[in-house]
């Protein structure tokens, strides 16, 4: 489960990056990777977006449990 909580993070740095360039400069990441132009989309750029999505939705669902299985202390000895 670590592996994929690790992808799904780099997964939501990649869209925060590529949001944070649209607004600071207009530029589009995702689709200057796919050789198009700012704002265009194809069948690839649409599924990096959809991971990208589908990657924050699970952050969101799985954060508590993340959190316990990136934690130091093991469960058991946690009061």
């Amino acid at each position: 489960m670590k592996k994929l909580d690790v992808l799904a993070g780099v997964l939501v740095v990649v869209g925060a990056l590529n949001w944070g360039l649209v607004a600071i400069a207009e530029f589009d990441l995702v689709a200057t990777l796919f050789g198009l132009d700012f704002g265009e989309t194809n069948a690839a750029t649409r599924v990096v977006y959809g991971l990208v999505g589908a990657a924050a939705v699970y952050e969101i669902v799985q954060w508590p449990a993340m959190r316990r299985r990136w934690s130091r202390t093991p469960a058991h000895a946690a009061a």
